[in-house]
C-alpha cells in the first residue's frame, strides 16, 4: 500500500475472525441512525473510510455467507449500501484478503461462495508455513530481538549458535506468531545479553529430540538426503525441485550453497 499509488489514501485493516458476525456488516458498511438498537448516530463503514486506499480483509473466511453477497457486490459493482440506509453509495477502494484457511476446500464445502472467490483471487501470493522457509529464521529472529529485547529486565541483543540452531531444527506449528513468543519469552525470563539454549524451555528441546528418534537423523540431513536424491530424479531441473519441496528457487539455492551440495 505504502509503495503504490494509493499510499496518500488510507489503510484500512480488519480482522474479519474477531468481529461478531452481527457486526461485521457494520463495521465493513456502516449504518444509519436508528438502524438497530443501539445505533445512536451514523457510523461510517470501513469501506467508505478507506475511499480511495486500501481496505485489507483479514481471515476473509470467517465472512458469514449472508454477508459475503454484500462483498462480492462491492467488489463488482464498487457500491456499497449502510445498515438501514435506502441508497446505495459508491466506493473506490482496493482488497487485499488473507487467510490461513484453505479457501478452496471451504468452496466444495459450500461455506464459502465460489464467485466471490474467483473474484478476490486476481492475484494470490502464498506465504509458506515457517518450516518451509527455515533460512528466514535468524532474519526474524533479528527483527523481534530489536523489537522485544529491551522490555525485559534487561536488554537482550543476540542469540548463542545453540539456541539459534535449535530454533531451526523445530517445525513451528504456530508459525511466525509462534517464534516471535518464543523470542519474547526468552528476552523476558533470560538472564543474560543474549538468548542462551536454556532461555527456550524443555519444550522446543524434547519436540526436536522426539522427531529425530522417530525418523533416526536430524532435520538437517533429511534436507540433505531429499535435495541429493531430487537434484539426481531431476538433473538441472532446479525450478522442479524447488516446486516439490514446495519452497522457492531462491531458497533451494541457498540451502544447496550451505550443504555443499553438487548440481548434476
Amino acid at each position: 500500500h505504502y509503495d503504490g499509488p494509493r499510499k496518500s489514501r488510507p489503510f484500512g485493516p480488519v480482522d474479519c475472525g474477531a468481529i461478531q458476525p452481527t457486526l461485521l456488516e457494520s463495521e465493513l458498511f456502516g449504518h444509519e441512525k436508528g438502524a438497530f438498537t443501539g445505533a445512536h448516530v451514523r457510523k461510517t463503514g470501513l469501506f467508505e473510510a478507506a475511499a480511495g486506499g486500501t481496505v485489507f480483509l483479514d481471515e476473509i473466511a470467517e465472512i458469514p455467507l449472508e454477508l459475503q453477497a454484500a462483498l462480492l457486490r462491492v467488489i463488482e459493482e464498487k457500491t456499497i449500501r449502510p445498515v438501514g440506509a435506502s441508497e446505495y453509495r459508491a466506493v473506490d477502494v482496493r482488497i487485499l484478503a488473507a487467510t490461513h484457511r484453505p479457501l478452496e476446500e471451504l468452496v466444495e464445502r459450500g461455506q464459502f461462495r465460489r464467485d466471490l472467490y474467483y473474484r478476490l483471487n486476481v492475484v494470490s501470493v502464498r506465504v509458506p508455513p515457517l518450516r518451509e522457509r527455515k533460512d528466514d529464521i535468524p532474519l526474524l529472529v533479528d527483527h523481534f530481538l530489536a523489537k522485544h529485547g529491551a522490555r525485559g529486565p534487561r536488554p537482550v541483543e543476540g542469540i548463542s549458535r545453540e539456541a539459534l540452531h535449535l530454533l531451526q531444527r523445530y517445525d513451528w506449528p504456530g508459525n511466525v506468531r509462534e517464534l516471535e513468543h518464543a523470542v519474547e519469552r526468552a528476552c523476558t525470563l533470560g538472564k543474560s545479553g543474549r538468548i542462551e539454549l536454556e532461555d527456550l524451555g524443555p519444550a522446543m528441546a524434547e519436540a526436536v529430540e522426539r522427531k529425530g528418534r522417530m525418523t533416526g537423523e536430524s532435520m538437517e540431513e533429511m534436507e540433505i538426503d531429499a535435495i541429493r536424491r531430487l537434484l539426481k530424479e531431476h538433473p538441472g531441473d532446479t525450478a522442479r525441485v524447488a516446486l516439490i519441496l514446495k519452497i522457492d528457487r531462491s531458497t533451494l539455492y541457498r540451502k544447496i550453497r550451505r550443504y555443499g551440495i553438487e548440481i548434476p
